[in-house]
């Protein structure tokens, strides 16, 4: 396993990659999510990630599955001292809002936030959270009640450090410089959609946010901002037969990117998923993946990609495809 430190050399010490559990006691059923974190431990997987609304879209879930799952794991192998532990807030069904979601999301409110806060605590039985995202963004509350309520998380010790997912770069960079003239502690990551495939620019995201241009250049510039990448590698779209390519990804440029992809796989003796992963991981703004998986041969696959060093050819040819 490969480690490097959290939100500039402030923040914890976590592994390179980081498992996402969202699927985890809904459409993975536990024995298999719990194998899948034994197994991430086991090859010093040290950084997992939750919200309190996964998976609360399929069919009879509430959004507690997945945080009620990574809690039981953490108390049964004892797992919370060695582990870091990021969950989300903002994004959770409220049912007061309306009956369908995400139209009924709980916002970034100070009382919707402390409400959230509570909850995850309280499902991921532990007292504090090491990494708490604003999970989507809420135009409709003031950056000021949102950057404080979450700062004050941290200064009462529930929360270690603080992130973004699903953001703006522009709204980020404003957060975080409302925060810093106030005094207050910040956004130190930033965790949004990420592949090496580029999306289709006529379709609208809905809430979800890309990582462009843009957004690179800024975490480039500021080393005390981590950028993670969530769905790096959709859904196993890359390698799988079964699994068309999203539409969003589906467009004629795709198709020379995947045909360089493939070459390079190739030449690496290698899989595609892990050459997007070490592309991620090795690029000017270095990446975090967020990897999502069903099985612990899945969990190998990607892990195999940290030994995984593309030339500065093949990163070249990969880039400009």
């Amino acid at each position: 396993m490969h480690y490097r430190t959290l939100g500039g050399d402030r923040g914890p010490r976590i592994s390179a990659v980081c498992l996402g559990t969202m699927p985890f006691g809904t459409t993975v059923d536990e024995p298999t999510s719990l194998a899948i974190l034994d197994r991430f431990a086991e090859a010093g997987g040290t950084f997992v990630d939750t919200a309190n609304n996964y998976a609360c879209w399929v069919p009879g879930a509430t959004g507690d599955e997945s945080e009620v799952l990574l809690g039981r794991w953490l108390r049964s192998r004892r797992a919370a001292d060695r582990t870091v532990v990021a969950t989300k807030a903002g994004a959770r069904p409220d049912p007061a809002r309306g009956p369908r979601w995400p139209g009924n999301a709980e916002g970034l409110g100070a009382t919707a936030l402390r409400t959230a806060v509570e909850g995850s605590l309280r499902r991921l039985g532990t007292d504090r959270v090491d990494l708490y995202y604003a999970h989507v963004e809420d135009r409709g509350i003031p950056l000021e009640e949102t950057v404080g309520t979450l700062a004050g998380f941290v200064q009462d010790g529930r929360v270690g450090t603080l992130g973004a997912s699903n953001h703006a770069t522009w709204r980020l960079a404003e957060a975080r410089q409302t925060a810093a003239g106030r005094g207050l502690p910040g956004f130190r990551a930033v965790q949004q959609r990420h592949t090496y495939l580029r999306p289709r620019r006529d379709l609208s995201p809905g809430p979800q946010r890309e990582t462009d241009e843009e957004l690179l250049d800024y975490a480039a510039a500021h080393p005390d901002l981590t950028l993670l990448g969530y769905s790096p590698l959709m859904e196993g779209a890359y390698t799988r037969e079964d699994r068309p390519l999203p539409e969003r990804y589906d467009h004629p440029g795709s198709v020379v990117r995947l045909r360089v992809l493939a070459e390079v796989a190739a030449e690496c003796g290698a899989t595609a998923n892990q050459v997007v992963l070490a592309w991620l991981m090795g690029g000017p703004a270095p990446v975090v993946p967020v990897i999502g998986v069903s099985s612990v041969a899945q969990l190998d696959e990607c892990l195999a990609a940290l030994d995984l060093v593309l030339d500065p050819y093949q990163r070249a040819r990969l880039d400009t495809a």
